[in-house]
């Protein structure tokens, strides 16, 4: 299955982010979910629990965060298996990325995204097929 974009974790937080601060974020993150054709992976699931459990200034009880990642689980979403691992470390190596990162790559690829929405890498550069796009920077 192939998809136009691959959120990465911090898009869904800011969705649920009630900090003033990140309204724009916020909006534009909300924006993104309503209207693009993205997938996900097991690990950006993993990390939006936790962030928005326990690292939130009002953190989320723990059912509603659940009941989110249920709503999410329409979208294509990547499992985390051997062949995933093996490849996010080639990616991390060639790229000179974290692991973590080089997670979200490779499962960006499986879904055959061209844009990855991320805060958390470099804007506008490509890692191989695909390109990444901070969608909360000043335009």
């Amino acid at each position: 299955m192939s998809v136009e974009c691959f959120l990465d974790t911090n898009v869904l937080v800011y969705a649920v982010s009630d900090a003033r601060a990140e309204a724009g974020k916020r909006n534009r993150a909300l924006e993104l979910i309503a209207s693009a054709d993205f997938g996900l992976s097991a690990q950006v699931l993993q990390e939006f629990y936790v962030t928005v459990t326990r690292k939130l200034k009002r953190p989320l009880p723990p059912p509603l965060a659940l009941a989110l990642m249920d709503q999410y689980r329409v979208f294509p979403t990547v499992p985390t298996d051997y062949p995933l691992i093996a490849r996010a470390v080639e990616r991390s190596v060639e790229f000179g990325l974290s692991y973590w990162d080089g997670a979200i790559l490779a499962a960006a690829e499986v879904l055959e995204a061209k844009t990855l929405y991320t805060e958390d890498l470099s804007h506008d550069r490509q890692y191989g097929s695909i390109r990444v796009v901070n969608p909360f920077r000043s335009r």
